[in-house]
């Protein structure tokens, strides 16, 4: 731990010499030690490995095997369409898969590309990536730090590491600051340390280079980045489960079948060939590209909302998230230090109610846009954030910095110093000299005699002082950062910072925040209807934390909040037990904030974590779903995250979970009607074989029903006007079934669709072979012009109940002519599309040949549409019973 030793313990452990640095032969022969400056990369994932990923699935293999024993029997045809099947899913699934990681690439952009070192006795720069442990480096406003430097010497140096630990004011370093005595001393608070990627904002400093690449902070992100796995979301996960179920119950069917055609003395070459016929029948071959292109469909609705995803899954993801763990700085807050209150007049009030004319706020006003280094206009600002917050005060009330200065021109100036914490300005006012001071309040009072009281100068008394640190108390207890300003007449615009500070006129405070955004409260509230809970997590101090998180509705009490050091007392499991009761997370490491999201996880919960600096991206990817911010977020973070909040509005994440919401229910009827219309096909094929008829249905059948008949519809499912009710519902269990509440009705209705399609079979042999005997319901032996009318009746029949079908799966309560009938008016397209299929396949010559069957007269296709709405009919019946 650097921060613990000394400067000289770490110039000497480092073998340097603070005045010359390195020489180039000490340079060099550390580059080979160490290593250049720059972050490891991933290995990418090669085509042939993503190509296996795509077809190391129960499903394909059982598709792969079918199609092997199809082109041995001789069906090309069938083994062919089933080859167009898994290339298809495989192709589709490899142009989703999320490119090659850039996080790590977009951390090495954030590196300057060159440095300010001590090499050979001379300052020179040098490019970032040249540099060793043991270089001195030399700060100064506006460079950014390239490595991590135990600071060995400073000079009023402010350094911005909000990117890194969350803190919206940039640090106060002091190189000489003792922490050997402490223990787990935060990121934020070593402030004899440089981190790399921070900025310098303010002063100069130098600096003993301690650690490179991998050995930053940064780098310890970058390895984060690279060993947090990619999890699997719940819908990935169900889909797999559901193929592997689908898989063995489609080989345990047909090993069944095939030994019970085998057992009743059956061709076993026709056995097995109705044994490929039930495999491909049990699995659903369109799923996986089907609820790729719903969610794709999912994902441009998306945009439209302000949210754009970067990898598909997050849409299903997002609408069963139940914890939301957010930054706070930049995401809950504005990331921009706002002054609120004043306290002058022995009076605190909002700064909106500042009264120009009086002389004592007047002052103050003057105070704190005169003793001032940064500057603000409307499109450009520069300074520490906090000297900004105030010269907006005083343009907000007519006294902008560069008016202001040239009207009453500085004449000298004594530099902010850390040991001192105040900065003083001689101005000149009307031909008079002002002295203004402004700083901590602590030291301004100690320097101040006198009080201006509503324009009149009176004795500073110790009450009065002690109303003063109180008021302070009070303003820093509301998590405001509050700043002093005195002021006197001098006769000399020259003199020492003990001429100037001193016997001063104390005129006022003022408290500043970064505030919360306006549109974040009545958005946390509404996540919270949705039984969904908010977290703070931020790099920022406990108590700042917990002052907004309860003024936004977070947290109640001061008990919800922890900070990182009492994280590390903590074990994993009883971090786990407590996380329960916790709303803030405060004063964290990028290490804690995975450990967080990780302790929420192993609850059973579906987190979401938004951020947008560097210090976010482990836990964005480590996170269910990780949001960052489109206009404040880094590349590193936006990198890092499923979806990207294109207006940085938390709300958005409110619109974007209803969103996800009604796609997961969407996906939820896909699915239901193709494993329903799968299941029909199951029930018609075993029962023939049971009741010893010939098959009703060929693969090449099922597999153009599977393919091109249901896709359609289900496609249409997918896209189905969103229920305006869906956020007034408590989030899913991640555990629940995709079947939950719906096993039942999924049964019942690939019983109907199965026994129409057998009905439509016997119909089919006994009409065209003018059977009337109901003795005998299916002749052993059946013709083979009977047999293909039999199977094409069967086949349409199989089709158009399933379009119909589709209709049912639009809601499982509400009638679907209460629903609107042409209210998805994709899905009466792809049922037309579907019944003008169909009727082409059994009338254009050659696709008879192709598909084996053969044209219908009126009779028979009056039949078929018959029988094709009593699904409809069944479930609407079925529907009134359930209302």
């Amino acid at each position: 731990m650097w921060y613990k030793k000394t400067e000289q313990e770490v110039i000497e452990e480092l073998n340097t010499d603070r005045k010359s640095g390195l020489n180039d032969s000490e340079v060099n022969r550390r580059i080979k030690k160490y290593g250049k400056n720059e972050f490891k990369e991933e290995k990418k994932k090669g085509l042939l490995k993503m190509i296996f990923e795509q077809i190391n699935d129960v499903m394909i293999y059982i598709l792969i095997a079918a199609a092997v024993a199809s082109a041995s029997l001789g069906e090309v045809s069938d083994a062919i369409i089933i080859g167009i099947v898994i290339t298809l899913n495989a192709v589709i699934g490899i142009i989703q898969e999320r490119k090659a990681e850039e996080a790590i690439k977009e951390l090495k952009k954030l590196s300057s590309p060159k440095s300010l070192v001590k090499r050979n006795g001379k300052v020179v720069e040098v490019p970032t990536n040249k540099i060793v442990p043991g270089d001195i480096v030399v700060l100064e406003a506006g460079r950014m730090v390239p490595a991590d430097l135990r600071l060995i010497d400073e000079a009023s140096l402010k350094i911005e590491e909000s990117s890194l630990t969350g803190e919206s004011v940039p640090v106060e370093k002091d190189s000489e600051i003792d922490l050997s005595g402490k223990e787990d001393v935060a990121l934020g608070d070593q402030r004899n340390m440089a981190f790399m990627s921070t900025v310098v904002t303010y002063g100069r400093g130098e600096g003993v280079v301690v650690g490179t690449a991998m050995d930053t902070e940064m780098g310890k992100i970058a390895d984060l980045l690279g060993k947090t796995v990619d999890e699997k979301t719940p819908l990935q996960k169900r889909l797999a489960d559901i193929g592997k179920v689908l898989g063995i119950i489609a080989l345990i069917i047909s090993a069944v079948i095939f030994g019970l055609g085998v057992i009743q003395g059956r061709d076993i070459f026709d056995m097995l060939f109705t044994a490929i016929s039930l495999a491909v029948a049990a699995i659903p071959e369109g799923l996986p590209a089907i609820v790729t292109i719903v969610l794709a469909m999912g994902v441009q609705k998306m945009i439209k909302r302000n949210a754009i995803i970067r990898k598909l899954p997050a849409v299903e993801t997002l609408g069963s998230v139940n914890i939301v763990c957010s930054d706070k700085t930049g995401t809950l807050t504005q990331n921009k230090m706002t002054v609120t209150k004043i306290y002058t007049n022995e009076e605190i009030k909002s700064v909106e109610n500042i009264d120009t004319q009086n002389e004592s706020e007047n002052m103050l006003l003057k105070a704190m846009v005169l003793c001032n280094d940064a500057t603000y206009t409307e499109k450009n600002q520069t300074g520490d954030p906090t000297e900004v917050a105030l010269l907006v005060m005083g343009e907000n009330n007519g006294l902008k910095k560069e008016e202001a200065e040239k009207q009453f021109k500085r004449l000298n100036e004594v530099p902010f110093e850390s040991d001192r914490k105040m900065m003083t300005t001689i101005n000149e006012i009307n031909g008079e000299y002002f002295v203004f001071t402004k700083g901590a309040i602590d030291n301004l009072l100690k320097a101040s005699t006198k009080i201006n009281v509503n324009g009149e100068e009176k004795e500073l008394t110790e009450d009065i002082k002690r109303d003063i640190l109180n008021a302070a108390e009070k303003m820093s207890s509301q998590a405001l950062r509050v700043l002093g300003a005195a002021y006197k007449k001098t006769d000399n615009k020259k003199g020492t910072r003990e001429d100037f500070e001193n016997d001063l006129v104390y005129t006022g405070l003022v408290g500043m925040i970064d505030p919360p955004r306006e549109e974040v409260k009545a958005s946390i509230n509404k996540c919270h209807n949705a039984g969904i809970k908010t977290i703070m997590i931020t790099g920022d101090h406990k108590k700042t934390a917990f002052a907004i998180a309860k003024e936004l509705g977070i947290a109640e009490r001061e008990e919800q909040s922890i900070s990182g050091v009492e994280i590390d007392k903590l074990s994993e499991k009883e971090l786990s037990n407590r996380i329960k009761d916790l709303r803030v997370f405060a004063r964290v490491s990028p290490e804690h904030k995975v450990k967080i999201v990780n302790a929420f996880r192993d609850n059973g919960n579906v987190v979401s974590m938004t951020g947008d600096g560097v210090n976010d991206a482990p836990s964005l990817k480590a996170a269910d779903i990780g949001v960052s911010m489109g206009i404040t977020g880094t590349d590193v973070a936006k990198s890092a995250s499923d979806m990207i909040l294109t207006d940085d509005n938390f709300s958005t994440i409110e619109h974007a979970i209803e969103e996800g919401r009604n796609i997961y229910k969407n996906i939820k009827k896909t699915i239901l009607f193709l494993l329903s219309c799968n299941f029909g096909e199951i029930i018609a094929i075993f029962l023939a074989v049971l009741f010893k008829w010939p098959t009703p249905l060929i693969p090449i059948h099922i597999l153009w029903v599977n393919l091109i008949t249901d896709s359609f519809p289900a496609l249409a499912l997918g896209v189905d006007p969103g229920d305006p009710d869906v956020m007034k519902e408590k989030p899913r269990d991640p555990k629940e079934s995709i079947f939950q509440g719906y096993k039942l009705s999924l049964f019942i209705n690939g019983l109907i669709i199965g026994g129409l399609t057998l009905f439509a079979f016997v119909y089919g042999v006994r009409n065209f072979m003018g059977i009337t005997d109901f003795n005998q319901i299916i002749p052993s032996d059946i013709p083979g012009n009977a047999l293909i009318h039999a199977q094409t009746m069967a086949f349409i029949v199989l089709s158009f109940s399933q379009l119909v079908h589709s209709l049912n799966l639009r809601s499982f309560e509400k009638s679907i002519f209460k629903k609107g009938l042409f209210t998805n008016k994709y899905l009466i397209g792809a049922i037309l599309l579907g019944i003008v299929l169909q009727a082409i396949i059994v009338s254009v010559p050659f696709l008879e040949e192709i598909f084996k069957v053969s044209s219908l007269n009126i009779t028979d296709w009056s039949i078929v549409l018959g029988l094709s709405i009593v699904p409809l009919i069944i479930n609407e019946i079925v529907k009134i019973f359930k209302r």
